[in-house]
């Protein structure tokens, strides 16, 4: 008897995983399709954010965005996260293989100097429907994530929201919030000074300022504007559709 009554329980409990894990995916294809075509007023990590602060009793932070369409973007800013983070982003499917490549043998090497080669498809997954941190379980769902971003989404759509939900200060995500906080102005007149600064803080805009760039974000910046002229700037831009 008692046997039995075990075996019943487990399968229910697996029952109940199971639809949990259904209804999540669903969940999250609902969303990207969603998304598509309507603002995105909030990302997974603006709520990770904001919850933290909660938890820790820091009443004062507020996670911000404020959402634009690319057309009110300045296009050096698209121009300068593709020149930084990810090159080869109007060409892949959402991952670049090569890149992941050179990132094991660097980490192969160099065990304790992690390297990424997420691409901004990856991150944009990540930021708006994942939680943040390291872990294969939150890689796997990523991966699967971005393959159904990049067959819904056209590439203009993911930099869009990309652009708007990206994390570049406490508290500051987007970049309309962040051209207004940093230099008082809309992300529409952003020069491409300005938006290569921005854009050398993503590796970690906790540990790098803005508001008070160290001398390894302003070699960073600069990096990024000879990489935006060799790609061809607007040109580059026109050139994919962006």
């Amino acid at each position: 008897m008692w046997p039995r009554d075990h075996k019943k329980q487990r399968l229910s409990w697996l029952a109940l995983v199971r639809r949990a894990i259904f209804s999540l995916i669903a969940l999250w294809l609902g969303l990207i399709v969603v998304f598509s075509f309507l603002p995105v007023p909030f990302s997974a990590v603006m709520v990770e954010r904001q919850l933290s602060a909660w938890f820790s009793g820091n009443t004062d932070y507020v996670a911000h965005s404020d959402w634009v369409p690319m057309e009110e973007i300045a296009p050096m800013m698209a121009l300068a996260v593709m020149a930084a983070e990810d090159q080869k982003f109007p060409e892949h499917w959402g991952f670049d293989v090569a890149a992941i490549q050179s990132a094991l043998d660097h980490n192969a090497r160099r065990g304790s100097s992690l390297r990424g080669a997420s691409t901004l498809s990856q991150q944009t997954a990540k930021n708006l429907l994942l939680w943040d941190g390291r872990s294969w379980l939150r890689k796997g769902l990523e991966a699967g994530l971005t393959g159904g971003i990049e067959l819904i989404w056209t590439k203009r759509r993911i930099l869009t929201v990309y652009l708007n939900i990206i994390e570049l200060g406490d508290g500051v995500f987007g970049v309309e919030q962040a051209a207004r906080t940093y230099f008082h102005k809309p992300a529409s007149q952003l020069t491409a000074s300005e938006a290569a600064l921005l854009a050398a803080v993503l590796p970690n805009p906790h540990q790098f300022k803005v508001s008070a760039p160290s001398a390894y974000v302003r070699q960073r910046q600069q990096w990024i504007l000879r990489q935006m002229r060799q790609m061809g700037g607007e040109g580059f831009l026109r050139q994919h559709n962006l």
